[in-house]
């Protein structure tokens, strides 16, 4: 099934733990609904500007976000959150492209675990906080999050 122009939803849900657990990662009418909205509003300007768009990570059943220790409030489970790489783009190069351009109404974007992380966008479409944050790990392996809203040094 198309979401949009160049993404399906098999790239949302495909989860070689969902596979390895047997869980069922299908996502209900309402997730299929606001990962187009995630497509098609972000996504789809990200393809155009930057290249090929690889989803690492999509929409998540909560036995599924569970299972990858996914946060218990995580966008993913509702459909409005993707990690990604951005093919031949650095994380900086992608992550300084979405946050130049907020118009864009993402609410969420997370440059994480540098340097061989992702991206984690969202959009929801009743808020558009357009919050900025890069994640790390601290010595206990604790995630730490810090604001990020200037562009970073490619």
């Amino acid at each position: 099934m198309n979401l949009s122009t160049h993404f399906e939803l098999s790239e949302f849900t495909t989860s070689e733990t969902a596979d390895r657990l047997g869980i069922d990662n299908a996502p209900p009418e309402w997730a299929i609904d606001r990962l187009q909205n995630l497509c098609v509003k972000i996504l789809e300007p990200l393809r155009a500007a930057l290249g090929t768009v690889l989803i690492t990570s999509g929409y998540r059943c909560p036995a599924l976000n569970k299972a990858v220790g996914g946060s218990a409030t995580s966008s993913h489970m509702e459909g409005k959150a993707a990690d990604l790489h951005v093919k031949g783009r650095s994380l900086a190069e992608v992550f300084n492209w979405l946050l130049a351009h907020k118009e864009l109404g993402w609410d969420q974007l997370i440059r994480e675990f540098e340097p061989r992380g992702w991206i984690h966008i969202s959009y929801d479409s009743m808020r558009s906080r357009g919050v900025g944050l890069m994640a790390s790990r601290g010595s206990n392996g604790k995630v730490i999050y810090r604001a990020q809203d200037t562009p970073i040094q490619v």
